[in-house]
């Protein structure tokens, strides 16, 4: 029979060498480890020659074929000469002393039908009546297949020793066919083939003995009927048996190969995981046809099973690999895309985050990376990077067309999709310059529609995979939302920034008698209106009104109540007879506003100055729940201005008082709003009137441009670089000398 399949009921185990059932087990033991015979042979004279001998005896020294007795054993076993065995029955003959030997090695046989065999065995002299030594008696006990069963075992614990300590799996197998080579009493030459993981194609995994030019050649051979043992036994899930290649069906193919290596027999044995899918096979190949005995069969069985937990310890090795590779991956990207949001939201200018989108992709993502937005109709290039500032000028000089057919930039602004490829961008550009050989381009989207684009571009023979569009479109998706909000704050910032200035002076006017320096500083970020404000403009003949405030809140609230303070007092003004009744009509006007126009209360210094005739200026002025004026008199230390009167906008009838004061030429009215004194350093210290009447007192420049200068450095260098909780306002009139 060519070749045979495992009998039905008689599957090849599908677990691991520690798995297999009882049965199983106890029948590859008793086909590798036998049982031993007791052989004897009865020997006469110096000639050795054989009279009697039993059965055992001549199954050992080569069966039928020298099965006769009356030659001398030298003569029916001629290799024993070479061995020293007949020089040992000489000893005996000539000297009456009885030899033991154990487990003495004796090769039986010549040329292709040699055997190794093992024996313990017991030379006696036979001696006549008168004690004579007539011939030797030999009775010996073949030890050859416990010998291999003591080297299987050691063997099979050095292979699982290696696959407990997770030694590689090319070394495992490698070991394992060189052991069974060596271990199998006739040349063997052992291959091991392994799975791929859809089971549909066999690997080169370990075959020692083979030739290279064989190895290759059946490396990623199919698995289905009929090709070769290999396939045929991967297919069926069963040892399949060829023993002559010659003439057996399934070599059709592989014929000429198998000729070419010298191989005339193959019996494969399937290696089954636990769950019964394939891992590979186990192949044991000879140079001369040959049908397996069971202890072939056995030892197939055993170094598969081994085999198959090798493979399963090493699948579960890079199945554990590639999950900590893959988590460490998540985690690194994970680190990426928060480094990258800080670092695009440390800003908020438009142009400097999508500048630093480039940064971040070039080189993590690609060598190459341009940046472009979309601004009235026309593609405008904002960021590039590249890795020498040449090729950095280069990409940045190309700008894509907006409205090309032919540019892949175009078509990802218009489609809002990403588009990747292994070619060059389509239309114009510096590709071959560049040595582009691929890109990504991905969409900034606002709110769906595509805004700008981040182009990425490859060189040389990487490509784009699915992880990295991935990460590109995570990192562009956080880009556009880092642009928009930095857009919207500009605007916002910029929009604040008109309505402020709508409320404050365009410019410091000239006054008679008197010069004016301002100052204003809103909290945080300038995103809102802010709450203080300051005013000066002129009544009839040379008299001006000036006005400085704090409005409770702030935002669009705070602007209408600021608008409201400063346009009542403007209109009011040139028809009421003086500060008191202007600020009463202030308070009428902010208790009837409606609730949607605001309710928070206002502080205020409102006040008429007018040159007086001998130089200086006359001031009147009323409080209302304001911080105190200052009056600034040169080498003397400063002055509070103790005015009473109540704040606007709670109750109809606040008390008021007129207060009159005279600035004498170089003396100065300081007027500011609580956000300078209740300025905090970093300990929440605040900076307090104290000090601000200390650096007013140490000013010599009595100039009102040179008091706001001192005031404010003293605040910021108190502050350092805590930022400020409330807004700042200052407001000076300085007495001028009358010219002459």
């Amino acid at each position: 029979m060519s070749h045979v399949s495992e009998q039905e009921g008689e599957p090849a185990s599908p677990g691991g060498f520690d798995e297999p059932g009882t049965g199983d087990i106890e029948r590859d033991l008793r086909a590798l480890f036998g049982q031993s015979t007791a052989v004897f042979a009865s020997l006469a004279g110096p000639a050795h020659m054989v009279e009697a001998a039993n059965a055992a005896f001549f199954t050992a020294i080569g069966g039928d074929a020298r099965a006769r007795t009356g030659v001398p054993l030298g003569q029916l076993v001629p290799e024993l000469g070479d061995q020293g065995f007949l020089d040992l029955l000489d000893r005996v003959y000539r000297t009456g002393e009885r030899h033991v030997g154990r487990n003495a090695r004796v090769v039986l046989g010549i040329g292709t039908h040699a055997r190794e065999a093992f024996f313990d065995f017991t030379y006696e002299p036979r001696l006549d009546v008168g004690g004579n030594v007539i011939g030797v008696r030999v009775i010996g006990v073949e030890t050859t297949q416990l010998m291999q069963a003591q080297r299987l075992t050691s063997e099979h614990r050095a292979l699982l020793e290696q696959i407990a300590r997770q030694a590689p799996l090319e070394q495992v197998l490698e070991g394992m066919a060189r052991a069974i080579e060596e271990l199998a009493p006739e040349e063997v030459l052992v291959s091991v083939l392994l799975a791929d993981a859809d089971g549909r194609h066999l690997r080169h995994g370990a075959a020692p003995s083979l030739p290279d030019f064989y190895n290759q050649a059946i490396d990623g051979i199919a698995t289905g009927e009929g090709i070769g043992s290999c396939g045929t036994a991967a297919h069926r899930r069963a040892s399949v048996i060829v023993s002559d290649i010659a003439t057996d069906p399934f070599w059709d193919d592989f014929r000429g190969l198998a000729d070419r290596a010298r191989l005339a027999a193959c019996w494969s044995t399937p290696i089954l995981a636990r769950d019964g899918s394939l891992l590979g096979t186990f192949a044991m190949y000879h140079r001369t046809p040959r049908a397996p005995q069971e202890a072939d069969l056995a030892l197939a069985r055993v170094f598969a099973d081994t085999a198959a937990l090798a493979i399963e310890r090493h699948h579960a090795e890079e199945a554990r690999r590639a999950a900590e590779a893959k988590e460490k991956a998540a985690r690194d990207d994970l680190a990426f895309l928060l480094e990258a949001s800080t670092r695009l939201t440390a800003g908020l200018d438009q142009a400097q985050t999508l500048q630093r989108l480039a940064r971040l992709c070039a080189p993590k993502l690609a060598p190459l990376c341009a940046v472009d937005v979309v601004e009235a109709g026309r593609v405008r290039r904002i960021a590039t990077a590249a890795p020498t500032p040449e090729e950095d000028v280069l990409l940045a000089a190309h700008i894509p067309v907006y409205d090309a057919e032919d540019d892949a930039v175009a078509r990802v602004l218009a489609s809002g999709l990403s588009e990747v490829a292994r070619r060059t961008p389509t239309g114009p550009g510096p590709w071959h310059d560049l040595k582009v050989t691929g890109y990504l381009c991905v969409p900034l989207l606002d709110r769906g529609r595509a805004f700008g684009a981040l182009t990425l571009l490859t060189t040389g023979e990487s490509a784009f995979g699915g992880h990295t569009v991935a990460l590109a479109e995570e990192l562009a998706r956080r880009a556009a939302s880092a642009a928009l909000n930095a857009r919207q704050y500009t605007q916002r910032v910029t929009l604040a920034r008109d309505l402020q200035a709508g409320l404050l002076l365009p410019e410091v006017p000239e006054l008679p008698g008197a010069q004016v320096a301002t100052y204003y500083h809103p909290a945080g970020e300038g995103l809102d209106i802010g709450g203080d404000f300051y005013d000066v403009f002129p009544l009839s003949g040379q008299t001006w009104a000036f006005m400085l405030g704090d409005v409770c809140g702030r935002g669009a609230t705070a602007a209408t109540t600021t608008a409201l303070v400063r346009h009542t007092a403007r209109a009011v003004a040139p028809l009421l007879p003086g500060p008191e009744a202007v600020v009463q009509a202030v308070n009428k006007a902010l208790l009837d506003r409606p609730g949607s126009h605001g309710t928070g209360f206002v502080t205020l210094v409102y006040g008429h100055l007018t040159p007086a005739a001998d130089g200086g200026l006359g001031i009147t002025l009323v409080r209302a729940g304001h911080t105190l004026p200052l009056h600034i008199r040169g080498s003397r230390a400063p002055h509070l201005v103790q005015c009473e009167g109540w704040l606007l906008g709670i109750t109809p009838h606040p008390h008021l008082e007129t207060h009159r004061l005279r600035l004498q030429p170089t003396e100065s009215l300081l007027l500011y709003t609580d956000g300078l004194t209740e300025a905090r350093n970093r300990h929440g210290e605040q900076f307090g009137e104290d000090r601000l009447m200390h650096t007013l007192a140490t000013q010599r420049d009595t100039g009102p441009e040179a008091i706001i200068n001192a005031l404010t450095r003293a605040v910021h260098a108190f502050t350092d670089t805590t930022g400020m909780d409330d807004d700042q306002a200052a407001l000076v009139l300085t007495a001028i000398p009358t010219t002459r």
